[in-house]
């Protein structure tokens, strides 16, 4: 028996959970998938929002799994609570609310569990084991097949993970990144594995963002999005600053208040006002 699994790497912001909901059903009926998993913590670019979640799951969506911004939007917790088809990673404290992996009813009385993990190389938080963690699920409950989506920075933790569970589980593809690897390949055992499916938003982009609407401290009532990353150089221009930043996604630059406290070679953490956000075509510039 075949079963067609579609992964969907991270949904990024309002566009990218409008072309998802445009484009998935069309999908779904053109390659007839059986089940589809969707990583949507970035669907409010940082977290998920209840209706997006519900969007989500209305254009196809089997499962929602998250990542290191699962609680951006603290607004989606509830949800969690009452809805096991969001998955947070499994490998968070085991007090956290929701849960980190499920067994879903699929097609011709199979079953499918869906593991949610997150790497701990390169992140900044102090997650438990996910080889470990791993091993504990595996031991609860039968299922015909075991998907993985293993939200990592490291492209080596991913793979060490793949080598790991190959010939215990049918699938694993990573998140995060959101850039597309293009190592998709089948293991001597069986796995499925690719190191990062990339995100689901507007190709060949730039996130746009006036200097003015990014602050080194959020104001209230206002949506931010946040941007780490290394200063390069502090330009003072006596009423403002001008703060460079850089990060494994580009060299940024930002208008902030001249008593802002970011230092040339330290870390600082950026806030971006997301109502002001526009995407644009990198061909058009429209």
């Amino acid at each position: 028996m075949e079963l067609r699994v579609l992964a969907i790497g991270d949904v990024v912001g309002e566009s990218g959970v409008d072309f998802l909901c445009r484009h998935l059903p069309t999908l779904r009926r053109q390659y007839d998938i059986h089940f589809t998993v969707v990583n949507g913590e970035n669907a409010a670019s940082n977290g998920l929002m209840p209706q997006q979640a519900r969007d989500i799951f209305s254009a196809g969506a089997d499962v929602i799994t998250m990542g290191n911004h699962t609680w951006g939007k603290r607004q989606i917790v509830d949800e969690m609570e009452r809805n096991p088809y969001i998955l947070r990673p499994a490998n968070y404290t085991s007090r956290a609310p929701g849960r980190g992996w499920g067994i879903f009813d699929g097609p011709r009385g199979t079953t499918i569990r869906v593991v949610n993990l997150i790497g701990r190389c390169g992140m900044d938080s102090n997650f438990d084991n996910p080889f470990t963690k791993m091993d504990e699920i595996l031991k609860e409950g039968d299922a015909t097949l075991t998907l993985v989506d293993f939200h990592a920075e490291a492209t080596s933790e991913k793979g060490a993970m793949a080598w790991y569970l190959d010939g215990r589980v049918q699938a694993l593809w990573g998140t995060h990144t959101h850039v597309p690897t293009a190592d998709t390949q089948v293991f001597p055992k069986g796995l499925g594995f690719v190191t990062d499916l990339g995100m689901t938003g507007p190709a060949r982009s730039v996130l746009g963002i006036r200097p003015e609407d990014i602050c080194a401290a959020p104001a209230h009532g206002k949506v931010y999005g946040e941007m780490k990353g290394t200063v390069t150089a502090c330009e003072s221009l006596g009423n403002e600053a001008i703060v460079h930043l850089e990060n494994e996604d580009g060299e940024f630059a930002a208008r902030l208040d001249p008593d802002h406290g970011a230092r040339a070679g330290e870390q600082a953490t950026l806030y971006l006002n997301m109502a002001n956000a526009h995407f644009f075509d990198g061909e058009t510039e429209q």
